[in-house]
């Protein structure tokens, strides 16, 4: 005998179970939307981290060139001037650009998890419409 079918908590029952059901899936898929965008986050913060280490070689690079420049400046003959002077600016251009790689990144970065933020806001406004 269905105890539940006598008490009409039949269709209840099954309307929650179908929730419970639900429920389940949306949770897979957002956990694996989850871990899709985290092996995204760990990819742009390894590349992150590769450029900044980059950065800082750079740096080291032009301070020392920028160095040599200064020391040039004050021998004899124009020409090791200009050739000195020359290779520092190519240095800082270089650590300009390296500079706007860096920054570009650490920007997207910032932006991790975006689509599951998403995703969860959205269930979260349909949840309470609901209620």
């Amino acid at each position: 005998m269905d105890w539940l079918s006598l008490l009409g908590l039949g269709a209840f029952v099954d309307r929650w179970r179908s929730y419970a059901i639900e429920a389940a899936i949306a949770a897979e898929d957002r956990t694996t939307l989850f871990r899709l965008e985290l092996r995204e986050y760990k990819r742009s913060l390894a590349a992150l981290i590769g450029l900044s280490l980059g950065l800082a070689a750079l740096t080291v690079v032009m301070l020392t060139v920028l160095s040599c420049a200064i020391l040039v400046q004050f021998w004899d003959t124009p020409e090791r001037v200009t050739v000195a002077w020359a290779i520092a600016g190519t240095w800082i251009a270089i650590w300009v650009v390296a500079a706007i790689l860096v920054t570009s990144l650490a920007r997207k970065a910032g932006n991790g998890f975006a689509m599951t933020r998403k995703e969860l806001a959205n269930d979260w406004t349909e949840i309470k419409e609901q209620l």
